[in-house]
């Protein structure tokens, strides 16, 4: 039954995409300028496909009309070639950006509740970092919660319920005894008043969801004028803040041992903090890629996917204004789906570049601007560079060049830039001769594209959407990259025959695979310039002697 649903919903969208793409062009289509005139040569083709990769032409290619039968594709020349390949792909991401949402967050059913901090039960800690403790959580029912109250001796401080090791309130089958993680603020400077605190901390509200913000944080933040940070849209590979609020600092398990410096002098005579801070509630993950690396090798296909989730999530952030600048294997979360594949997020947004006002590109007047995090990891345009009245730092492919170094730890190398001695690189002053080599068993397009994003020019380098195709074309369409005579025509057909099959798994399972949800974020970001530029990267590549 399952299977003849899916493929009926497979039928009814080639039945709706061949009505789309039989139609005569009007003012729907959001035509473009025109593509390569039939009469051309190859020669001319070639040219003028080169020419548009590199943004020196308009939408390009031969026209497409479509029909699926049973969920497969099949093309046929029209007169409209270009155009109609345009709207090929904005009709497909169309389709997949409405397809593309998110899985909803353990606190979707409690929309007006854990704003306060006395509504969780905090277990272990998690981890600690330069600027805060991350404490696993839950937020019972009310019942038991007041149950479990009752038995529990509360720590010092007077602070939201803490369970000791060993006393945790038993969850229900199959759900983790604390999805909840509570990463607590270390309130050094910032003072006492939430608008103060709010207004310090701002960075760690840029992947803050909408309910997150409509607590305290919203009755506070949003008198301020316009012109703060950008809150960054939802994407399934970056972290989201589900609960955001300030609240007076309680003395968690561990506290005096691991941070009493920090602590407020109420709980500690020698500690130096205020005795407000902010609290940001998040879904707990399991590990962090560092970990997870520790004890797993991961296949060379299975790393190549981790790449890609990050690539994704950069993507996502430039598209935004965004720059993370603090990208680094401790600050990626990873959980793993039934059939154990990893699903990567990208997590503390304390350091990034979110000015709506300069976007990526950064002012640099003096040495006290703030470049980011993490100087090991840090691109070259930015670590070379030097301040002045009209100086500025382009922030565009800088987390694309730390995606590339985090991969050597995901294809189970050393990174590069951490090393000591001859095998220590530093970003402001390595030649790319002397990037250590990946293993022979990556594959050809994935080394490639690792050293590509290591290149020190960063227009040389690719964009993290470019590179991103690169890995779905690498892992996906091998059959169209091995053509000898690659058309436009045919990557669409191509583009068609992945979107029926992935609307095929998607309604055949109830939970989609790591491969299927990222054939869905390619589709979604389906852009052809960005694809035109990828594959002439691969074709160039294996062209390569």
């Amino acid at each position: 039954m399952a299977v003849r649903q899916a493929l009926g919903r497979g039928l009814q969208l080639g039945r709706a995409l061949l009505l789309r793409f039989t139609a005569k062009p009007g003012p729907a289509y959001g035509w473009g300028r025109p593509g390569p005139a039939a009469g051309w040569g190859r020669g001319e083709r070639r040219g003028w496909f080169v020419a548009r990769a590199r943004g020196g032409a308009g939408p390009c290619g031969r026209a497409v009309f479509l029909a699926f039968g049973l969920g497969l594709g099949f093309i046929e020349e029209n007169q409209a070639e270009g155009r109609r390949a345009a709207s090929a792909c904005q009709e497909i991401q169309a389709i997949f950006t409405q397809r593309n949402k998110l899985v909803p967050d353990p606190l979707d059913t409690r929309r007006w509740q854990g704003f306060r901090l006395e509504e969780y039960l905090i277990g272990q800690s998690i981890g600690k970092g330069c600027s805060a403790a991350v404490y696993e959580a839950t937020m019972p029912a009310l019942p038991q919660h007041l149950e479990v109250a009752k038995s529990i001796e509360l720590l010092p401080g007077r602070g939201p319920d803490v369970i000791p090791r060993g006393q945790e309130e038993a969850p229900a089958a199959g759900a983790p005894a604390f999805p909840l993680a509570i990463k607590m603020m270390w309130n050094i400077s910032a003072g006492s008043s939430s608008e103060a605190i709010f207004s310090t901390m701002s960075r760690e509200l840029v992947p803050a969801s909408r309910v997150a913000l409509a607590g305290e944080y919203g009755a506070v933040a949003y008198r301020k004028s316009k012109g703060g940070p950008k809150q960054l849209a939802p994407h399934p590979n970056i972290i989201r803040v589900l609960r955001a609020f300030t609240s007076s600092v309680p003395l968690l398990p561990g506290a005096l041992v691991d941070y009493p410096d920090v602590l407020p002098p109420r709980l500690h005579p020698e500690g130096l903090g205020h005795g407000r801070t902010l609290f940001l509630v998040m879904k707990n993950y399991p590990c962090t890629l560092r970990q997870y690396l520790r004890e797993n090798t991961p296949s060379p296909r299975l790393a190549t996917l981790m790449t890609l989730q990050l690539l994704e999530g950069v993507d996502h952030l430039v598209q935004q204004g965004i720059a993370h600048r603090d990208l680094k294997s401790d600050n990626i979360l990873l959980e793993l789906d039934a059939d154990g594949c990893p699903w990567l997020v990208i997590t503390d947004f304390g350091c990034c570049l979110a000015d709506a006002s300069i976007g990526l590109q950064l002012p640099f007047t003096s040495w006290y601007v703030d470049r980011g995090g993490n100087g090991c990891l840090m691109a070259p345009e930015v670590s070379t560079a030097h301040p002045g009245p009209r100086a500025v730092i382009d922030y565009s492919k800088a987390d694309a060049w730390a995606v590339g170094a985090i991969a050597y730890e995901i294809f189970g190398l050393a990174n590069p830039f951490y090393g000591q001695g001859k095998a220590h690189l530093e970003s402001r002053s390595y030649q790319e001769a002397q990037l250590p080599a990946l293993p022979e068993s990556v594959p050809l397009d994935v080394r490639q594209l690792v050293r590509s994003l290591l290149q020190r020019e960063a227009s040389k380098r690719p964009s993290a959407r470019v590179a991103a195709n690169v890995l779905h074309l690498s892992l996906w369409g091998e059959d169209i990259l091995a053509l000898k005579n690659l058309k436009l025509d045919k990557m669409i057909g191509w583009l068609l025959q992945q979107s029926a099959a992935t609307l095929l798994a998607i309604g055949l399972t109830e939970k989609s695979s790591v491969e299927t949800k990222m054939k869905m974020l390619f589709l979604a970001n389906l852009e052809c310039d960005a694809l035109c530029q990828a594959a002439l990267l691969l074709c160039s590549w294996r062209a390569a002697p």
